[in-house]
């Protein structure tokens, strides 16, 4: 790189709208790659590297009070080769130095993430997150962090090479494992249900205090569990109805928010995440489809999934059926401004009547709930009080207060709108489509399936380019080959979508990817998986974790996927490389399993295999055989993409089907195969019989 070039901004052309926001910034931006770390290497130029995101409301306010300032910009491209990293394109570089932050300053970071390297080994000496432009909070201003840790680095590189040995060691033997007793799956579920009733709010569900995250994976795990304890349905079932009724859910609009920084439930951070819809969607689909729950609890969970699909329609599907990443949490430089209220403005969207409803439905007949000044809609008062308030029939309130809601959504539609992040990650929109297939299938819902296979064949065409898999969806220069995530989770919805309609090349595609999940992100030693690849030159370690976060954790999602398509196609590899990764997460598992849903969820399908059907049919036959295996299924129980089953009905003239598949006979009218792990059922030839054979396999 020519000195011309280091000494301007680079970001204008990149794939990520994160980075394009900084390209009219006076700092002489560089994105991360060969060329800006060669240079800072070759003229050992110590690196500034700003992490965030586009959603990101701190972010955005470090970018107004000093990247936009001349003065400070300055001051940064003098001292420093400035890299701007959006941390959803690479999130292994985010990883790494989250983690190096917490070593150096004993508590967890955040974003914007600030962080000081040496450019000889990218080893990190200095971290910290937002920094103002003058000193308040108890935080030191920017202009003098920039003057002294350019000040030590060019006077104590001594300590820093020490110091950065020392963060390496650690960060080597962060998630290092070590000897542990074989995990008892019993022992474990019970120490995680109750490390999580001790900490949970028995009156507004969730965590105790503040801020509220929507945990999906927990919540997943718990209604899991609860056939088995009603206690794990109870916390499940509060944390749910409290989140669809108050600030997280958008109540106009559809969807939630990020999280809630209060411990209510009342006032969301406004940005709005793809992954967090994309889990919280089968969620809901399962209280909607499950006959046990409140009844009010399911009519709330049916909204809530239709609402969750409009917005992903209205506001973040591409034109290739793909998915965008997320919008904003800011809207004319205020956090919110976009979703709050005036009494004056709800009232001039409604007529008299309507307002009366509207005011003690959504609580407009109290304080203001926003800073004192605004309010952000919830749903204060339940629809049976609400009719008994008004002398109306219920369904005459609901119908009313959806009709309210779309007059307000249209008024509300002619603000000025978040940006939107129109970036298309492949692991986010894996867990979409993984989502949309499974409320496909537990609401028998045909909008649902649509857009489940039309973002597959988008992602397929966006992404999966000459047999390799992309993390993003960009022109050449700017791809990232995918990370395990990414793999992972599209096996996942592979195998979700396969049950929907079944195609050949999706089994094929999804094969594919089990074997690079073996082949490229294997770790021999600790017989975990790897989140990165040499390919992806990911600086100072990688370690593994097995902790969920705002995703599933990767590995675990991998061992769950290996082993369903290993029981699928009867190929012992996936299942025997299954069962070391969760030998390896023995460690993780006795210590801290209430931290780690996604991996209880697949020690217990291990332990106790999916159950699995397979019926091979002529097409004549198809819609007598889906109606048998729906039957089935309800009348033992079991919820299509809830409980764990998956159910393939797969054309008799399908052929150069893998492994196992091809000694499934389909017979003149059909057969089904019904097996759970290794145990199968004798074939039944007849719809009729499938009921019997399902009740067969679950009772051994």
């Amino acid at each position: 790189m020519s000195n011309d070039d280091i000494a301007r901004n680079r970001l204008g052309d990149a794939s990520s709208p994160y980075l394009r926001q900084h390209a009219g910034n006076p700092v002489n931006w560089q994105p991360w790659d060969d060329a800006a770390l060669v240079h800072a290497r070759a003229t050992d130029t110590p690196i500034l590297l700003s992490i965030g995101y586009s959603a990101c409301h701190w972010c955005h306010v470090m970018a107004h009070e000093c990247f936009e300032n001349p003065g400070i910009a300055a001051a940064m491209n003098r001292a420093f080769v400035n890299i701007k990293l959006d941390r959803e394109e690479r999130p292994d570089i985010d990883r790494v130095f989250q983690l190096a932050h917490q070593a150096l300053s004993g508590r967890g970071g955040g974003w914007p993430l600030t962080a000081f390297l040496d450019p000889q080994d990218l080893s990190p000496f200095y971290i910290g997150t937002y920094f103002p432009p003058a000193p308040r909070h108890g935080l030191p201003g920017f202009p003098e962090v920039l003057q002294r840790v350019r000040e030590y680095f060019d006077n104590h590189r001594a300590e820093l090479r020490g110091q950065a040995g020392q963060l390496r060691d650690w960060l080597q033997h962060a998630h290092a494992g070590s000897p542990e007793h074989p995990v008892e799956p019993t022992t474990v579920q019970t120490a995680a249900l109750q490390r999580i009733a001790t900490r949970f709010d028995d009156q507004h569900g969730g965590n105790k205090g503040a801020p509220k995250f929507p945990r999906a994976t927990e919540l997943e795990w718990l209604l899991d569990t609860g056939g088995a304890n009603p206690r794990a349905t109870r916390m499940a079932h509060l944390t749910l109805a409290n989140m669809a009724a108050r600030g997280l859910r958008d109540h106009l609009g559809g969807g939630f928010f990020r999280y809630c920084v209060d411990a209510d439930w009342t006032i969301p951070h406004f940005e709005k995440m793809l992954y967090d819809n994309a889990q919280l969607l089968p969620v809901y689909a399962r209280i909607a489809a499950d006959a046990g729950a409140d009844s009010a609890l399911r009519e709330e969970a049916t909204t809530v999934t239709q609402g969750i699909m409009d917005w992903l329609t209205r506001e973040m599907t591409a034109s290739g059926g793909a998915f965008f990443s997320s919008l904003d949490a800011d809207s004319e430089h205020e956090e919110g401004r976009y979703y709050l209220w005036t009494r004056d403005e709800v009232r001039a969207a409604l007529d008299d009547a309507d307002f009366k409803l509207a005011e003690a439905a959504f609580g407009l007949d109290g304080p203001p709930n926003f800073e004192g000044r605004a309010w952000h809609l919830l749903r204060a008062v339940p629809v049976s009080s609400l009719a008994d308030r008004f002398t109306l029939a219920p369904t005459e309130i609901t119908a009313r207060l959806d009709a309210i809601r779309r007059r307000l959504l249209d008024a509300r539609a002619t603000r000025v709108p978040p940006a939107r992040d129109d970036k298309i990650l492949t692991a986010w929109n894996a867990l979409a489509i993984s989502g949309l297939a499974r409320c496909a299938r537990l609401l028998d819902d045909a909008r649902c399936a649509g857009m489940a296979r039309r973002a597959l064949a988008g992602l397929r065409e966006a992404v999966w380019i000459d047999g390799h898999l992309y993390a993003n969806a960009a022109e050449p220069s700017w791809r990232t080959a995918g990370f395990l995530d990414d793999h992972a989770f599209l096996l996942d919805a592979l195998i979700e979508t396969m049950q929907l309609a079944f195609e050949p090349r999706d089994l094929d595609w999804a094969i594919t990817l089990a074997d690079a999940l073996l082949d490229r992100f294997d770790d021999e030693t600790s017989g975990a998986f790897r989140f990165s690849t040499p390919q992806h030159a990911t600086p100072l370690t990688h370690n593994e974790s097995w902790m969920d976060d705002a995703l599933p954790n990767g590995s675990a999602m991998a061992i769950r996927s290996l082993l369903r398509l290993g029981h699928l196609i009867g190929d012992v590899r996936y299942l025997d490389r299954a069962s070391r990764a969760l030998q390896a997460a023995a460690g993780a598992l006795n210590r801290y399993p209430d931290a780690c849903p996604t991996l209880l969820r697949a020690l217990a399908e291990s332990a106790h295999p999916r159950l699995q059907i397979v019926v091979r049919c002529p097409a004549a036959r198809a819609a007598d055989w889906q109606a048998a295996m729906h039957s089935a299924l309800h009348g033992a129980g079991l919820m299509p993409g809830g409980d764990p089953v998956d159910a393939f009905l797969i054309p008799a003239d399908a052929t150069h089907l893998p492994g196992v598949l091809a000694t499934r006979a389909s017979h003149d009218d059909g057969a089904a195969y019904v097996c759970s792990g290794l145990t199968c059922q004798a074939p039944v030839t007849s719809p009729d019989a499938l009921a019997d054979a399902l009740r067969a396999a679950l009772a051994n």
